[in-house]
């Protein structure tokens, strides 16, 4: 029988950030982190919530992410900026830049935001919700490790890049979505071996190329198939495109931790668009013409858009707690217990190719 707790979201975030503090990270960075991590669990996204924490103290343990990273942002013109994340975590040199990212975009009516150099390991929606909420079109693609194989070759040239998506629509609301190129997270096929789950067929192949429905099969030498074939490997490569090529991040195929045993995270890149819809034109404006979008597909029998289901998990846990399993719990608290710094890190790029 499995013992289930409920924790209140901000001692869940409490919890991680003491962990994240423990291996290594500065305040600033586990906050951001255990924030997000917390965020997933909460919205009812296991694949990218605490399953993620042993691999985030592995990581930080290895000395391959550094976890007190202080990132840089650089003028790339007035639509335009560039971040050297410094070998730290995505998500804390987005929040750096992301005020005078949100300022060019009103300002000039989009904005660009390149992050190289950078580790990204969860969930990306949050990377994009804050900039709908406050107005703004958001979309985010990051690079990942190479997990999917394009169709006819024969070995993983791609991440599972996810593409993440937000805009406001009516009634203060917005539409967000965030989906992997790949069928299945990378996260999920981890879990689907952990519990012994069958993988969906079309999912991916085992080390010889074959089709299998064994995650086990898909982790131990073989890779996840694109959604929709060549179409869905065609927007792979436009990610690795924008989020590596774009940004002077790493592409997918070029990640190489094989010198820090117990290393997760991918140091790719990630590529932020920002656009002011009010830049459109719009008369009736552009969240009541969203809105009358969802109004229509409703109509034509779609219930839940894109966001929906996050939504009410999200509203359910802050009224009722976060469903943490007890040994789960159990777990976490042993990364804070067992916590020690990892060792010092590479910082130019060429050192992180080794």
């Amino acid at each position: 029988m499995v013992t289930m707790t409920h924790m209140d979201f901000d001692a869940l975030v409490a919890l991680l950030t003491r962990i994240f503090i423990a291996n290594g990270a500065s305040p600033g960075v586990a906050d951001i982190l255990a924030r997000n991590c917390a965020g997933a669990e909460r919205d009812g996204a296991m694949s990218h919530g605490l399953f993620r924490m042993p691999g985030y103290v592995a990581t930080l343990r290895s000395g391959w992410v550094d976890g007190r990273a202080e990132p840089v942002v650089e003028d790339g013109g007035a639509s335009f900026l560039r971040v050297d994340a410094a070998n730290g975590f995505a998500q804390p040199a987005l929040a750096v830049a992301a005020p005078l990212a949100m300022d060019r975009a009103c300002a000039t009516g989009a904005c660009v935001v390149a992050i190289r150099r950078s580790h990204h390991f969860a969930a990306l929606w949050p990377d994009v919700e804050p900039f709908a909420e406050a107005g703004l079109v958001a979309i985010a693609m990051v690079d990942s490790m190479a997990v999917v194989v394009p169709p006819g070759a024969g070995k993983p040239v791609y991440g599972t890049n996810p593409l993440a998506f937000a805009a406001p629509r009516g009634g203060g609301k917005i539409i967000v979505f965030d989906q992997a190129v790949s069928v299945l997270a990378h996260g999920d096929v981890q879990i689907a071996a952990r519990e012994g789950h069958d993988l969906p067929e079309g999912a991916g192949v085992d080390a010889a190329g074959r089709p299998t429905r064994d995650p086990r099969a898909v982790l131990d030498g073989g890779a996840l198939l694109p959604f929709g074939g060549h179409k869905g490997a065609a927007i792979a490569m436009m990610i690795e495109i924008m989020a590596a090529a774009l940004t002077g991040g790493l592409y997918s195929h070029e990640v190489d931790w094989s010198g820090h045993p117990g290393a997760q995270t991918p140091c790719t890149g990630e590529c932020v668009i920002l656009i002011d819809p009010a830049r459109g034109g719009s008369a009736a404006g552009f969240a009541a013409r969203v809105e009358q979008l969802v109004e229509a597909l409703r109509a034509a029998g779609q219930e839940r858009m894109p966001g929906d289901r996050r939504f009410a998990a999200r509203e359910k846990a802050l009224r009722e707690g976060v469903a943490v399993r007890a040994e789960m719990l159990a777990r976490l608290e042993g990364l804070v217990a067992n916590g020690t710094s990892p060792s010092p890190l590479p910082t130019s790029p060429d050192a992180l190719r080794d």
